[in-house]
């Protein structure tokens, strides 16, 4: 097949479209960017795309609660397009923010019959902005082809709004993807090895598919070795950890 496309949907206050970007390009990728009002004025189409990401940053300012407003736009303006590349076997992205858009449009965690949106991303327990680095341990039983080979990832958080929460019932029907641990994979750690309070530990979901992957995280901080915030003291490393999250979804959309 051609190279695989990437649409990279933006909104004002989106602020990490360009690191997302450079990720993918790394992985193999070509990446297209547009503001989700370009794809309702139909100046681009989501259907030419293999892979569909939301990155990081503030859309609208998070004025309402963090990605409400772009996922109420998605949601009213772009469901039926959304539904159908879910449906083609795409791949779907959401990190920080894009995570926030996910949830509060209910495309995750997907569960049929648990209502409009079962779960959310609120206050961190903290009460402040948290920016620091964590450990996350992939969960080996999870069906996330963004994840696969996977065990252990180092990377960083910069959230206000990341402590998940699930409504009855909803919890043990979650597809874990990652959970924040401690330096030796340990979930329980606490504060600040958990650095917003989310419930089990929860750093990212997926759906049954496996296909839509939403994470608070920052994978696409790490692609590099020198990223790492002890390059010079450690051993050195061939890539960041987080790379490996997006050459996966190109290896799969490849196949598609």
């Amino acid at each position: 097949m051609s190279r695989v496309k990437v649409l990279m949907l933006r909104a004002p206050g989106t602020n990490r479209d360009g690191d997302t970007q450079i990720a993918f390009e790394t992985a193999g990728a070509v990446v297209d960017s547009a503001l989700v009002s370009e794809l309702f004025r139909g100046e681009k189409k989501l259907l030419d795309y293999h892979i569909a990401v939301i990155p990081g940053g503030f859309t609208y300012g998070d004025d309402i609660s963090a990605g409400k407003i772009m996922a109420n736009e998605i949601r009213l303006r772009l469901g039926e397009d959304v539904q159908k590349f879910v449906d083609d076997g795409r791949l779907i992205l959401g990190i920080c923010n894009g995570f926030q858009v996910l949830v509060k449009t209910g495309i995750l965690p997907g569960i049929r019959g648990a209502g409009q949106q079962p779960v959310t991303l609120t206050n961190n327990d903290s009460g402040r902005f948290e920016c620091r680095w964590v450990y996350l341990r992939v969960n080996p039983k999870s069906p996330c082809v963004f994840t696969r080979g996977i065990d252990m990832m180092y990377v960083p958080v910069a959230h206000g709004e990341g402590k998940l929460v699930a409504a009855p019932g909803v919890l043990e029907k979650l597809n874990v993807v990652v959970q924040y641990t401690d330096e030796k994979g340990n979930t329980g750690a606490g504060y600040p090895c958990n650095p917003n309070g989310s419930v089990n530990d929860i750093a990212g979901i997926c759906d049954d598919s496996g296909r839509i992957f939403g994470l608070m995280p920052h994978p696409e901080d790490f692609i590099r070795a020198t990223q790492h915030p002890r390059w010079t003291r450690e051993r050195r490393r061939r890539t960041g950890d987080g790379l490996a999250v997006f050459v996966n979804a190109v290896k799969w959309a490849r196949g598609i």
